[in-house]
């Protein structure tokens, strides 16, 4: 009896969670009906297997201790069989990462593979832009966030497009942001020559181009074999699992981390006016780890490791398909890490890619600003270490212990070993599936 009565107890709780989502999946939905473009209707379709009915419809199946079959397959066809049915030999990698870890640097060994890869830089932004009223709920913007991935992943522009504002006209628009950092959406016939009084806000690297039509971009984008999107939007790993057991898709996730104090040191010289709270403590001397900003600070460590924590444990559907990597061991061995990581995917290291990285890793001048992707890559690891005050460093060690230890960095105890290069903030550490076991 205790058993039945504890069922019915969870369903009413679930109903009422379904019942909030509901209305902000419904609010999202008016929303995005009035930006519905021509070129692909607002897909319904999955509505029952992806909305919160489908969630209760889990939760049921875990009371009855069942398990989920496996979207879209046969009864007698397993995951690892789906997982490992690509005829096509594409691949689809997806870059994790938060903002002010050297991302869009990593995501140039990539984007400079050569002509068979196809680069989007930050699409997510458009999202998280539009429904920023919607962020405070992190499961509906998750599961918008893994559909938009889906999409692009599949060259489906239409449902990014919904989120691009002003919305393009024809499928054409000027405002995909960072249009410039994908080398893909650079080129013929992607890019269309510019005509001679549009305004230089369409520049593209090395050449000048037309406003994006996605028609094309899309076009090309099916013309590649390999697809790859770098983002810094994706909260927690597990909301991505639909995407990652599309037996469409052969996704292979690598997550970026950086030291957090490091990652503090820039976010408060790339985003000065929002981080004046943190260089009014570093004139104090004190900082109250109570107050919103270093809860926030607390919040992003804490998901960086449980997403981390996830992808180490290997679970069924990221098994061989999930990658961890530090900054500071690519700027310290760019080369090297490069080769694990495309080994990992299981494409080949092409030669311009590794062209690119010798040329933009051994700066030692010209390169300038904070957003540059040419780095002397082991001078930039450490360079933190004498711009943030000892004072802000504590803080970080404090809210942020449990994700550095896992990562292996050092903690400080006093402005002098902060500021010494010769003691070494980095453990020598190799990141596989018995790393939380030890």
């Amino acid at each position: 009896m205790k058993t039945k009565y504890a069922v019915v107890f969870i369903c009413i709780v679930a109903l009422v969670i379904i019942e909030k989502e509901s209305n902000i999946l419904s609010r999202v939905s008016d929303k995005l009906t009035q930006r519905q473009t021509p070129q692909t209707p607002l897909d319904t379709s999955n509505t029952t297997e992806n909305g919160p009915f489908f969630v209760f419809k889990v939760l049921l199946s875990k009371l009855s201790g069942t398990e989920g079959k496996f979207p879209n397959l046969s009864e007698e066809q397993t995951e690892e069989e789906a997982l490992g049915s690509y005829s096509s030999g594409q691949k689809h990698i997806l870059l994790l990462a938060t903002t002010r870890t050297g991302s869009s640097f990593v995501g140039e060994f990539f984007n400079q593979h050569g002509g068979n890869m196809f680069y989007l830089f930050e699409p997510l932004w458009h999202v998280e832009r539009m429904l920023a009223t919607e962020a405070n709920n992190g499961s509906v913007l998750a599961r918008i966030y893994r559909d938009v991935l889906q999409g692009l992943f599949l060259c489906d522009f239409s449902p990014l497009e919904k989120f691009i504002f002003p919305p393009p006209e024809d499928h054409i628009t000027p405002a995909l942001f960072r249009r410039e950092s994908s080398l893909s959406l650079c080129e013929e016939p992607v890019c269309t020559p510019v005509i001679k009084d549009i305004f230089e806000r369409y520049h593209c690297k090395m050449r000048r181009c037309g406003p994006l039509n996605l028609t094309l971009a899309s076009e090309s984008c099916l013309s590649k074999q390999h697809h790859a999107i770098k983002t810094v939007r994706v909260r927690q790993l597990d909301s991505l699992e639909p995407l990652v057991k599309d037996p469409r898709l052969d996704v292979r996730v690598i997550q970026l981390v950086r030291d957090p104090r490091a990652i503090l040191a820039s976010r408060m010289v790339a985003f000065s006016s929002k981080y004046q709270t943190w260089k009014a403590w570093a004139q104090d001397g004190q900082v109250p780890d109570d107050d919103e900003e270093v809860k926030r600070l607390k919040g992003n460590c804490d998901n960086i490791r449980i997403s981390a924590e996830v992808g180490l444990r290997q679970p069924r559907w990221l098994r061989s398909r999930y990658m961890l990597v530090r900054y500071e061991d690519i700027a310290r061995f760019p080369m090297q890490k490069a080769e694990e990581m495309y080994r990992f995917t299981g494409i080949p290291f092409s030669p311009q890619a590794r062209e690119w990285i010798l040329k933009n890793t051994q700066i030692t001048q010209g390169a300038s600003g904070i957003y540059s992707t040419q780095k002397n890559s082991s001078e930039q690891a450490e360079k933190w270490r004498f711009s943030i005050p000892f004072t802000l460093a504590q803080a970080v060690q404090r809210v942020c212990g449990p994700t550095m230890k896992l990562f292996g960095y050092r903690f400080v105890d006093d402005e002098k070993s902060l500021t010494n290069k010769s003691v070494s903030l980095l453990q020598e550490k190799l990141f596989h599936s018995s790393e939380l076991q030890m």
